[in-house]
């Protein structure tokens, strides 16, 4: 076996009562022991990536200008609620009566709106591709996806670079008002040839390589800093990857595409403009809060700063700018992603990762849950299921008063250690262990801080097998240790509580309880038996249950050897009568039962 711990998280609570459970000590004084019955969160019967309860028709709040595309779109799967202009005050009053949040860059998500909304809202959609406006931390915390639109207004937000960058070389807003005031100053007016400049794009994501793209086609020498940057990418696009530094002071025009993260916050300021080269020429259409506008402002006067054409500010709209209101400033109200083009293309993209996210997929533009590639959620999915599951039925064996603490979950699998992402899988069997018992919910987003918070420690191990290593698991075995168990026969021989499955033609199967070998389909809900072997047993039972009109879906019996103890398994697809559960306890051969909930 190959083991090794991905995940150690610690949990302790007191689980309540979540099944109903009898136990024979083989004399005739018995008791029936019925505990009050948690309700459990309806879900798919196949869940899919991130988990919602949701209701039957989600309401989704739009609560900034959003393309007739995208509104459309949410309207045929959610009522839709588009309210503008809202307070503070306001969106934290609407937003318990919402699923999804829909905004742009002007509505701040703050903890305040995740607190107030209840455990509700489960998708956070900025339509555009900055997330500053949103308490990620927060998000998470509260089981929130945040999603946003990345791709939809890329190339227009660099054809606005570039026109920010040729008006501002060539004086166009200034000699636009000088002539329309009557003026005709053309020797005030010379501007700057492009042909033969550096341009340094600070920030080499999806805007800042399309922007390299079309200085590289006006002729400009091009250079970009970027931590995270690809080598290759810039490479391929003719772009020379340099230090912050060897940019900012090698560069004739700089071109800002940077997120605003504390680490870039006013990232331009009076250290960083003394070591540019003096005349430089700065456009920003990425976030307001990079540069420090004061400085600026002394950077201008001072001449070090020739021009810089802005789009974004720290505070948006300014008010009494001496900024905006600097001649050699060129100024727009955050046009950035504003033609007609873009607007349908992210009200349409943000629409479509919000309706996919709201109905359990894992969106590929979310930003604050673990990124797990497409190829692996495909293969995954026939176990996401049977994680969650094996989750519930293991918790719901744990004795009352018996603090849950330490877990190991055993992934079987002929991969090699290396080549199984097991997080979304972790986060399912958190989300069974923890619902059951809490009234938490969990999903890919919030499952390890859920956890952490709790002091749950999960610990993995990956038991590497022979066989083919086409399928990427041969089972998942779930063990709680250092509790009482429920149903006594659920404990191995070494005293942890164990259950174990395996998926067998896409539908997740108990394979094991205890030492006990079964093969029982999870679906509906268990009747777990230990009993004497002896015939007649399935069908004393069977005629129980169908004199309550019970369906029995799925039977089987797990035996140590003819004629001794076993376990029978049984699938029902209706929650059993006290009074018929009680009828099975008091069949002579039964020594122990337990009604599980799926």
């Amino acid at each position: 076996m190959a083991a090794s711990a991905s995940t150690t998280i610690n949990f302790s609570t007191e689980p309540s009562h979540t099944s109903l459970s009898w136990k024979s000590h083989l004399s005739s004084s018995s008791a029936f022991d019925v505990a009050a019955v948690s309700p459990i969160r309806s879900h798919r019967q196949y869940p899919r990536f991130v988990i919602f309860a949701m209701r039957d028709k989600p309401t989704v709040l739009v609560a900034e200008k959003l393309g007739e595309a995208g509104v459309n779109l949410l309207k045929e799967f959610a009522d839709v609620d588009c309210s503008y202009n809202l307070t503070p005050e306001e969106l934290c009053t609407k937003i318990s009566l919402c699923d999804a949040l829909i905004v742009r860059s002007g509505t701040k998500v703050s903890r305040e709106v995740f607190e107030s909304s209840g455990g509700r809202l489960k998708v956070v959609g900025r339509a555009g591709v900055g997330i500053d406006n949103v308490d990620l931390a927060a998000a998470t915390e509260h089981g929130c996806l945040v999603v946003n639109a990345p791709t939809a207004n890329t190339v227009a937000a660099a054809e606005h670079g570039i026109a920010l960058l040729t008006a501002m070389a060539r004086n166009i807003a200034q000699a636009d008002a000088s002539v329309k005031a009557g003026k005709w100053l053309r020797n005030k007016y010379v501007g700057v040839s492009l042909v033969g400049k550096t341009l340094a794009v600070m920030g080499f994501g999806k805007v800042g390589s399309e922007v390299a793209r079309r200085a590289k086609g006006l002729g400009m020498h091009v250079i970009a800093h970027d931590p995270y940057a690809p080598a290759d990418r810039a490479r391929a696009i003719g772009v020379e990857l340099v230090s912050f530094d060897e940019a900012i002071a090698s560069a004739d025009f700089i071109s800002l595409h940077m997120p605003l993260t504390p680490a870039t916050n006013k990232i331009l300021n009076d250290e960083t403009f003394a070591k540019m080269k003096k005349g430089v020429r700065i456009v920003n259409v990425a976030r307001g809060g990079v540069i420090d506008e004061d400085a600026l402002v002394r950077a201008l006067d001072a001449g070090i700063v020739a021009q810089a054409a802005l789009d974004v500010f720290t505070v948006e709209p300014p008010k009494d700018s001496k900024l905006v209101q600097h001649e050699n400033v060129t100024a727009t109200p955050h046009l950035g992603a504003s033609t007609k083009e873009a607007q349908e293309g992210v009200a349409i993209e943000i629409a479509e990762a919000v309706v996919g996210a709201l109905n359990g997929e894992l969106a590929a533009t979310a930003v604050n849950a673990p990124m797990v590639p497409a190829e692996v959620l495909s293969e995954l999915k026939p176990y996401v299921a049977l994680a969650e599951k094996l989750g519930r039925l293991a918790v719901q064996l744990v004795a009352g008063g018996s603090g849950v603490k330490s877990v190991k979950v055993t992934y079987g699998s002929a991969r090699a250690p290396d080549d199984l992402d097991t997080r979304l899988l972790r986060a399912m069997i958190t989300k069974g262990l923890i619902e059951p018992i809490s009234s938490s919910f969990v999903n890919l987003v919030n499952a390890d801080f859920t956890a952490k918070q709790r002091g749950l420690r999960i610990a993995e191990e990956r038991s590497l097998l022979n066989g083919s290593p086409e399928s990427p698991l041969e089972f998942i075995q779930v063990q709680i240790s250092s509790v009482d168990s429920k149903f006594a026969s659920a404990l191995s021989d070494s005293g942890e509580i164990r259950v174990e499955g395996r998926v067998k033609d896409g539908i997740p199967h108990l394979t094991k309880v205890g030492s006990f070998e079964v093969d029982v389909s999870l679906e509906g809900s268990i009747i777990l038996c230990r009993q004497v072997d002896q015939p007649g047993m399935i069908g004393k039972v069977g005629s129980i249950l169908s004199e309550e009109n019970v369906n029995v879906s799925f039977m089987s019996v797990g035996r140590i050897a003819p004629r001794k103890h076993a376990i029978m398994a049984i699938g029902v697809d209706e929650e059993p009568t006290k009074e018929s559960l009680k009828r099975i306890g008091e069949i002579s051969a039964v020594e122990e039962f337990v009604y599980l909930k799926i």
